[in-house]
Formats: C-alpha cells, structure tokens, sequence
C-alpha cells in the first residue's frame, strides 16, 4: 500500500483544497492529512483560524479521498510522521515549491499546482470589500 501526506490549514475549506486532496490521494493508496492546530497556527504562522481545529479537522474527514487526519503542531513534526506512517509520497501545494526538498532523504517530494482561481487568503479579502 503506497501512502501519501500532505499538510496545511484547511480553513474555509474550498474546491482548491479539495483539488489538491483529490490529486494527492491518486498518488497513492492512503492519504494522510496534516491539519494545522490553531497553537500551532498563532504561535508559529500569527495565524487566525476562522474554523477550530476540530471544526476543520471534521470537515477534512468528511472528503473522501482522506483517510486519516492528525495534527500538525510543529514545522519539525514532518520527518517523524514520514517515519512514523511509513509514508511513500510527501505532497504540497507549489507555492512551497522547494521548501520540503530536504524530506527525499525519506520519501517523494511532490509540489502540485494550485487552483489558481481560488485561496483562501483570496476569500477573506473578498469578503472585506
């Protein structure tokens, strides 16, 4: 069985996500989902989450292609989760294009395009205006 993990935030879920969800678990069997803990996202990203952790945890949960969300509550944690799952194919979106490359050493590194029409730092200036 071949295992993917990708990470993120996951607020205001939208289609981009699903998107890259989608694309991810084709690259394997079991996708796991790093979702940002909201300590994590202002103690580390000064970051402010509209859903909770556990609101957005269970919406993830809800898609499909996702077979198993845990927390991400450091940016160190990746290396051991990769060890831990015994993870094949680390995925992320390709505005971290590079950023990741040091995890070869244990698994693919794959940088998938985003949905260019859609973020959700996009969404929250909209809804500013």
């Amino acid at each position: 069985m071949k295992k993917v993990i990708t990470y993120g935030t996951f607020d205001l879920l939208h289609y981009g996500h699903v998107n890259l969800l989608q694309r991810a678990k084709e690259l394997g069997d079991y996708l796991i989902v790093a979702i940002s803990t909201d300590e994590f996202n202002w103690n580390m990203k000064q970051k402010k989450c509209y859903f909770s952790y556990e609101e957005r945890k269970r919406l993830v949960e809800a898609i499909r292609y996702v077979d198993l969300v845990i927390p991400e509550e450091s940016w160190e944690q990746k290396v051991s989760d990769v060890k831990e799952f015994k993870v094949d194919t680390f995925v992320i979106g390709n505005d971290w294009e590079g950023k990741f490359d040091f995890l070869k050493d244990y698994c693919e590194v794959v940088y998938l395009p985003r949905t260019p029409e859609i973020s959700t730092t996009q969404i929250k200036k909209d809804l500013q205006k």
